[in-house]
């Protein structure tokens, strides 16, 4: 049945797409039609107020997953089956709903064969800004779904809310992410979809972090140390961030000889915007002092392409000093952070909780384009060509007495990348704990945010968390940004898990480790000899079939992963039970024990739209090559091969369109099956034939071993004009031509003719 009809409320109950969503509607309840069959939801007060709480109806007899904030910077994932499940601040809700008269068991659901059901389709609640108030979802104990409005300023107040809630509805889960965000972003008008949005160029080279590496104690000696050591090595970073403390701070908090009063290093300030001591009197280094000097000696010693440094939002953690000579230009006064019950509704944070106490030196919102743009202009005038900008949900703490929360993030926003425009040439920019929605649908330029809480080497609870949450953070986030997956150790005994998860994220790649402490044989995985990454179009995120089972604490689901690349899909699987507990959930034992392994099913038809890379003369069938087990199936498009991993293992594969050229060869290309993400190496796939034969011509990129599935053996091969050595293994197809390490004119680009 086709449904033409959008949402609305009928007998008490709100109904999409023919089906009631929700029972027990509230008389108060408002449904706005919007574009395509989309809607809002509103509701209206008898009372004026700065934050509403208003009863949508019952939620009960779907499975649903949503994201909600555990603590003011970050989300995470839930799966439930009812709204008395679903916590505050909950920023996006997803119910799968299957036709009535659709029967389907639990074997079946747990052997993964029916995601692309006809019979499901899936409803997306939104909540949105709606013009100087932010929106929330959260659940109660009677299965009602509520939603939250909210200004954070007590003069800030309305009565009605018309369009708080999005709603959506479709038969592709991902289709209807992207074009609810099309829709919301030219609706509102405040943000943008990622679409639209210049790509930083340093995504696709690999990068080094300082943070987890030296923390606050880095210095020029310490850098040169860490990019001679990967370069030395064979993975030279192309992209550098210099993180926290080159800075001029002071703790107004710690007296000389006593001990530091916890809390207070959080109230730490900045001083001026030029660099420390340490940046400015690096005398003993051969290339002269200061920030500037320095960055320029790096980038000739090391071949680094972009240097970002870090900053937060307010400056620094606990903002400017406001008795700074070089702060009073810009009319910095100490606020105290007020908390939502939002805020303090899952878990507190003791940096806000600092900043309740000691304060944040802020900045006048109408000077806080000044303080960007002086701070900004004189890092690129020393060849720094980007930041991370940290610390950003502060913001929705100091929005009283300017509007509220909504508006001034919305004028630091707007002032911050309009700096970044003006003095960094390439949208060099990461936002960094940036999880409301504040941020998220005030992003108009801004590009690459980080998707999760930091990646933790020292506590092994928090590994498969990390893979987890980003991935079904990407599902709203990917739309907007490209998510940053963190930095990583690559000599960690994780390093595989992270590392293949990075390869497949879509994201830039960049570590943090010490120096002389590598792991090469997880980075040569990853890096090209020329310092680039092999990076995939898309943010990963969970597959269809594994939307809506909980990858940590179920004890039984594997955490299938997909993206594309331009000529192939990538497929990672990762066993993310049995080693860490969500936040919010510490009290609630897992449904079963993991066992030593778990299995699923791996089908191409798990990589969604594998069909707009295909092309022509696609039959359906594909080439699936698993990167660890170096195995090749032909598989056709609902085909799939068991797989069985233990905690903390994975497994990639590259899953490529099988095409007839000419009649006579079935072909398709896997790539570099040396890296993790194969199928990035492929540039271009061409064809000839004449009454000789026929040539299939391949741009690829890198050396070392190029695979590919050929239904014949083929009769000879090259690389770059030069007749190259090829294997062929008849019982699976699978062709490998050795490509040598020899670059044509220092590129990377490299010629393969597969003749016939």
């Amino acid at each position: 049945m086709t449904i033409t009809a959008a949402p609305c409320v009928k007998d008490g109950s709100l109904i999409v797409h023919g089906r009631a969503a929700l029972s027990c509607v509230p008389p108060n309840i408002v449904v706005t039609p919007a574009a395509s069959l989309s809607a809002f939801l509103g509701a209206s007060s008898t009372t004026p107020d700065s934050r509403h709480v208003f009863k949508l109806g019952i939620l009960r007899g779907f499975r649903l997953m949503y994201l909600f904030r555990c603590k003011i910077w970050w989300m995470i994932p839930r799966m439930g089956k009812s709204g008395s499940e679903i916590q505050v601040e909950t920023q996006l809700l997803l119910l799968e709903v299957r036709e009535q008269s659709a029967v389907i068991d639990e074997e079946s659901r747990d052997n993964h064969i029916y995601s692309h059901d006809e019979n499901i389709f899936y409803i997306l609640f939104l909540p949105v800004l709606d013009g100087q108030f932010r929106t929330s979802l959260q659940g109660n104990s009677s299965d009602e779904l509520e939603f939250c409005i909210e200004s954070g300023d007590p003069n800030v107040k309305t009565s009605q809310a018309l369009e708080a809630v999005f709603i959506n509805s479709g038969d592709n889960p991902f289709e209807l992410m992207k074009e609810s965000i099309k829709i919301l972003a030219k609706h509102k008008g405040t943000f943008c979809h990622r679409d639209s949005k210049k790509m930083p160029a340093n995504l696709d080279y690999f990068g080094w972090c300082t943070w987890d590496a030296f923390y606050t104690d880095v210095n020029p000696a310490r850098i040169r140390e860490g990019l001679k050591s990967l370069s030395d090595a064979g993975a030279p970073a192309r992209f550098l961030i210099i993180d926290d403390g080159w800075q001029d701070t002071i703790n107004e908090f710690k007296k000389e000889g006593e001990p530091l009063i916890e809390g207070t290093q959080f109230a730490t300030r900045l001083v001026d915007i030029k660099e420390n001591e340490k940046f400015k009197n690096s005398s003993s280094d051969s290339a002269g002092s200061g920030l500037h000097d320095f960055i320029h000696s790096i980038k000739e010693s090391y071949g680094l392409k972009y240097v970002y440094v870090w900053h937060a939002l307010a400056g620094y953690w606990g903002g400017v000093l406001p008795t700074s000579p070089a702060m009073l230009k810009y009319n910095p006064k100490i606020q105290y952070a007020v908390q939502s019950e939002g805020n303090v509704g899952n878990l507190r944070d003791i940096v806000v909780d600092s900043l309740e106490k000691y304060g944040v030196g802020s900045i006048d919102p109408d000077k806080i384009f000044d303080f960007y743009n002086d701070l900004h202009s004189y890092l690129a005038s020393g060849d720094v060509d980007g930041v991370k900008v940290d610390a950003q949900n502060i913001i929705e703490t100091l929005g009283a007495g300017f509007g509220g929360r909504v508006s001034l993030m919305q004028k630091y926003q707007r002032a911050l990348e309009a700096s970044i425009a003006r003095n960094f040439k390439d949208n060099n920019l990461i936002c960094c704990m940036s999880h409301n929605s504040d941020y998220i649908f005030n992003s108009k330029t801004s590009a690459v945010a980080r998707a999760s809480e930091d990646f933790m080497p020292r506590d092994p609870t928090l590994q498969t968390l990390h893979i987890a949450s980003v991935a079904f953070n990407s599902i709203l986030l990917g739309e907007i940004v490209v998510p940053d997956w963190d930095m990583f150790h690559s000599n960690h005994e994780t390093a595989e898990f992270h590392g293949a998860a990075r390869a497949i994220g879509g994201c830039g790649v960049y570590v943090s480790d010490k120096p002389g402490e590598h792991g090469f044989k997880v980075l040569e995985k990853l890096v090209l000899p020329d310092g680039s990454v092999l990076r995939a179009r898309y943010a990963g995120r969970p597959t269809r079939d594994c939307l809506f089972t909980d990858p940590v604490m179920d004890g039984k689901s594997l955490l299938k992963i997909w993206n594309l690349n331009k000529f192939s899909g990538v497929l990672g699987v990762f066993n993310c039970q049995g080693a860490g507990v969500w936040p919010c959930q510490e009290k609630i034992q897992m449904e079963s024990k993991p066992s030593l392994l778990l299995s699923s099913r791996v089908s191409p038809i798990n990589v969604e739209f594998l069909e707009e890379v295909a092309g022509e003369n696609w039959a359906g069938d594909c080439a699936v090559y698993a990167f660890n087990s170096a195995s090749l199936s032909r598989l056709p498009r609902t085909g799939h091969v068991d797989i069985s991993l233990g905690v903390l293992q994975c497994e990639i594969y590259t899953v490529s369109p099988i095409r007839a050229y000419d009649g006579k060869v079935e072909f398709a290309p896997l790539g570099l099956v040396d890296m993790y993400n194969s199928g990035g190496a492929i540039q271009e796939i061409g064809f000839t034939s004449d009454t000789s034969g026929c040539e299939i011509k391949i741009q690829g990129r890198g050396c070392g071993h190029f695979g590919a599935y050929s239904s014949i053996k083929p009769r000879l091969c090259t690389v770059d004009g030069k007749e190259g050595d090829f294997s062929y293994e008849t019982k699976d197809g699978l062709l490998i031509i050795n490509m040598p390490p020899t670059l044509l004119n220092g590129s990377l680009l490299r010629d393969i003719v597969i003749a016939f």
